[in-house]
């Protein structure tokens, strides 16, 4: 009986991670989608820069999604 109760323990904390993973990955597809809007929607200096931003952006997931939140967005707001 002690065998069931342990693997019964090891499919709920599979379950949670499982879970976790799937959050995280909900997550991160929502702040791609976020960032990717406001690239397309903010006026930048020239077309070319909001192009190139879009192209990381898209290309490169959810890093490029970071990089264009650190470098661009979070300058906006100051």
């Amino acid at each position: 009986m002690a065998f069931m109760d342990m693997m019964l323990g090891f499919g709920i904390l599979g379950l949670f991670f499982g879970l976790a993973i799937f959050a995280i990955s909900i997550f991160a597809l929502v702040f791609w989608i976020l960032m990717l809007v406001d690239c397309a929607k903010r006026k930048f200096k020239q077309e070319s820069e909001q192009i190139i931003w879009i192209l990381v952006i898209a290309l490169t997931g959810i890093i490029g999604a970071l990089i264009y939140y650190f470098v661009v967005k979070s300058k906006s707001k100051k």
